[in-house]
């Protein structure tokens, strides 16, 4: 049976005379590590819950244990960077075929901006029809507003988003924390490295036992989720309490439905159409991943690991490398709902609803803002805040009716725009025939389970006749 994919090939070839200690040698070991994660996991849930009840029943102890997540979600921030660059530079320097990885890219953006606008669009179809905040007459705090209007102009807008993609220095890509800067330094890397050929080989040799360290360290990190979801969950329900939850619950209804209507029925039949496969299985085999969102508010927390399981579902490493990254700053499907039916909510709650032809211009504007703004800390917001501004300052003070719910709406977001790079992953795969259907058929069955304790994977399968041939060097 062969359940080799052309990633495989090309990463076999480099590594046929090298070889790295690694647990998969061990498959009994490699399961019981499986089985120490599966706990970890149970314990991120007990973690939850456990601050939840923190956040009710203490809620200033509660806000003050705020830190514990954020240095969680950093931990995570800081293996980012070097995960992208191996993937990337791994994946380009395999390949002797540069147009194709022009073909994904273009491909892939081409996607992006298509499927990012479709769900704009769907964010202001469902707000016209379900108008959640009609009629509650808010009166809003307009410096809250302003404050978040200035962070977005200080992001420097479009150009702004252009310039920062560039890095200071190539290695201080790795250290500034952008992930776009990261992306652009291993493309330069990757290509650099296929132009040099066989000399180049022994730098990606050295690249792909550099991952598998990445990997290691951050299975370390991920130890430590129980406490940084501890730490959140105390924090967000201690300074919000229900009542927030509770005065704005229809609109967190609807978006939380519309998100699941948009990556089950939209992306679903998408995906089922485009290469066959379940979205249900493939939401099942990214659980772990969903649990880890949750507990964080953040889909970069999940960045690695989706890279990592992408590449085990069979895509080629050249495909996850650029899509996934990629799609992290401009395929925010998720975001793009949440910035429309806000939009509409806190314009209907002011009483001073949208006319369609603002909403139109408001969709034009949060499609290229909401790239922009990818890479700005508290981005939904600060797009918002911009869009509100330069269409109806008057509702800028809106804002502030938000605030008090976005932790809990950034959840759907973050799952939506994880869900939204997992697919595209599969769909670009499938148009560039860099994706082994039949192995990821596999592994959403669960008969090729996936390696938690290394994270780095040939695919799960046994070596092809044609790689084993390939003599020693």
């Amino acid at each position: 049976m062969n359940t080799s994919c052309a990633a495989g090939h090309s990463t076999r070839s480099i590594d046929a005379g090298f070889s790295a200690p690694s647990i998969e040698e061990d498959p009994v070991a490699a399961q019981g590590k499986r089985d120490r994660t599966h706990w970890l996991y149970i314990a991120v849930i007990i973690a939850v819950v456990a601050g939840v009840i923190v956040g009710l029943v203490a809620p200033e102890f509660g806000k003050g244990l705020k830190p514990l997540g954020d240095l969680f979600v950093s931990l995570i921030k800081m293996m980012i960077s070097p995960v992208i660059f191996c993937t990337i530079v791994l994946g380009i320097g395999s390949v002797r075929a540069a147009a194709s990885v022009g073909k994904i890219g273009g491909l892939a953006l081409g996607y992006f901006i298509g499927m990012s606008t479709f769900a704009l669009g769907i964010g202001i179809v469902v707000g016209n029809l379900l108008k959640p905040g009609t009629g509650l007459g808010i009166h809003a705090d307009p410096t809250v507003g302003a404050k978040y209007a200035d962070q977005a102009h200080a992001a420097g807008g479009t150009w702004g988003f252009i310039q920062g993609i560039v890095p200071e220095t190539l290695f201080s890509a790795l250290t500034a924390g952008s992930v776009l800067q990261a992306l652009f330094a291993a493309l330069l890397v990757g290509f650099a490295l296929q132009a040099m050929g066989t000399a180049g080989e022994p730098v990606v040799r050295a690249v792909a036992v550099l991952q598998k360290l990445v990997f290691r360290v951050l299975v370390m990190v991920l130890w430590l989720a129980p406490v940084g979801a501890f730490g959140a969950m105390a924090a967000v329900v201690g300074a919000t309490g229900f009542d927030a939850v509770i005065q704005l619950g229809w609109l967190m209804l609807a978006f939380y439905i519309t998100c699941a209507l948009f990556v089950f029925v939209v992306l679903g039949t998408l995906l089922r159409l485009v290469t066959g496969l379940n979205v249900f299985k493939l939401a099942r085999y990214l659980g772990r991943e969903y649990l880890l969102i949750v507990a964080t508010s953040s889909s970069e927390s999940a960045l690695p690991r989706l890279i990592a399981k992408m590449e085990h579902a069979g895509v080629e490493k050249t495909t996850v490398g650029i899509v996934v990254p990629t799609g992290y700053s401009f395929n925010l499907d998720g975001t793009a709902i949440y910035l429309t039916m806000a939009s509409l909510f806190i314009a209907d709650a002011m009483g001073s609803p949208l006319s369609y032809a603002e909403q139109f211009s408001l969709l034009v504007f949060m499609m290229i803002a909401s790239k922009g703004a990818a890479g700005v800390t508290g981005a939904g917001l600060a797009t918002l805040a911009g869009g509100l501004q330069s269409h109806r300052p008057e509702l800028l003070g809106g804002v502030s009716v938000i605030v008090g719910i976005d932790r809990f709406m950034s959840e759907a977001r973050a799952l939506t725009n994880f869900s939204g790079n997992a697919i595209a992953t599969l769909l670009i795969g499938r148009w560039t025939s860099t994706v082994d259907l039949a192995q990821t058929q596999r592994v959403l069955d669960r008969q090729v389970p996936f390696d938690e304790a290394t994270m780095v994977d040939d695919h799960g399968a046994e070596e092809p006749a044609d790689a084993k041939a390939v003599p020693a060097s």
